[in-house]
């Protein structure tokens, strides 16, 4: 396990462990499957940083789940653009259905207030949240997530899922920047 990683032109301190990531992906997974028995929700992976979150969650579901993604972006290098783009609509109906929203990390929290916003519109009779990571530091608008699996400082961070400008998505540790190395 690399204790530190370069990306580009930034280094990256190891910040949080695989094991401490997957012991809080199962926590939210005991937590959504207890709140969503006998109900049937579409669960909706926001890619692609969530896509190791999601694929982790998910094989914590039951297999009757039914998944489906989507893609929204409002990022470009390590700062949200704070616009929030529709690149991969939601397929599945969403009518008369609970959804659960998969993110890998809510940080402003528009991009998932503009998603909640635009299903509630579309008939879903119930949305929630489940993301990885929340910066509360950082947030820019009313959302609270109904499920957490960790609070972070407001530090621009890779690893599990996670990216600068495409790189470092496939580390199973989360590493942070270093500001001064």
């Amino acid at each position: 396990m690399d204790k530190k990683i370069k990306l580009y032109d930034k280094t990256f301190e190891l910040y949080i462990r695989e094991a401490d990531i997957v012991e809080a992906i199962s926590r939210v997974a005991a937590e959504i499957r207890r709140d969503m028995e006998g109900k049937n929700p579409l669960f909706v992976g926001i890619l692609t940083g969530a896509y190791m979150f999601v694929a982790e969650l998910m094989s914590r579901m039951p297999p009757t789940s039914e998944l489906t993604f989507a893609a929204y972006s409002s990022y470009h290098g390590t700062k949200s653009a704070g616009i929030v783009q529709e690149l991969l609509p939601i397929r599945s109906d969403v009518r008369d259905r609970p959804i659960v929203l998969l993110e890998d990390i809510v940080d402003t929290g528009l991009t998932m207030q503009y998603v909640t916003r635009r299903l509630r519109e579309g008939g879903a009779v119930d949305v929630r949240l489940a993301t990885m990571l929340l910066k509360p530091g950082s947030l820019k608008c009313n959302l609270k997530p109904d499920y957490v699996g960790m609070e972070i400082d407001n530090d621009f961070i890779v690893g599990f899922g996670l990216d600068y400008d495409g790189l470092g998505r496939n580390s199973r540790n989360i590493y942070r920047i270093v500001e001064n190395d």
